[in-house]
């Protein structure tokens, strides 16, 4: 439990860099939530809400980009380098290897 509750910070920190709104609101969720149900005493109960901040951490890591108001028109993404990937075009008749 300890181990992913470290891992969703750590997370946080990564996804939410230098948004200190969101860093703080990430901060507070990830506590209630662990605060919330941590008399939890239910094995199975335990493991399925282990399962879901397992998926939200990757969801988080896999999903989340920042993006930045630039202009009352215009945003700017930021993604981070490990969600960026080759982009394989295409081809409607795919060669043999």
């Amino acid at each position: 439990v300890l181990k992913l509750f470290k891992l969703l910070h750590r997370t946080r920190q990564e996804v939410f860099k230098n948004d200190t709104k969101a860093l703080e609101a990430a901060r507070q969720k990830i506590n209630e939530e662990f605060r919330n149900n941590r008399d939890e005493t239910s094995e199975e109960k335990i493991n399925e809400l282990l399962k879901i901040a397992s998926d939200v951490e990757v969801i988080l890591r896999t999903s989340v980009i920042q993006a930045v108001h630039t202009d009352s028109d215009k945003i700017v993404l930021i993604p981070r380098k490990d969600l960026l990937q080759d982009n394989i075009p295409y081809l409607d008749k795919p060669t043999k290897k």
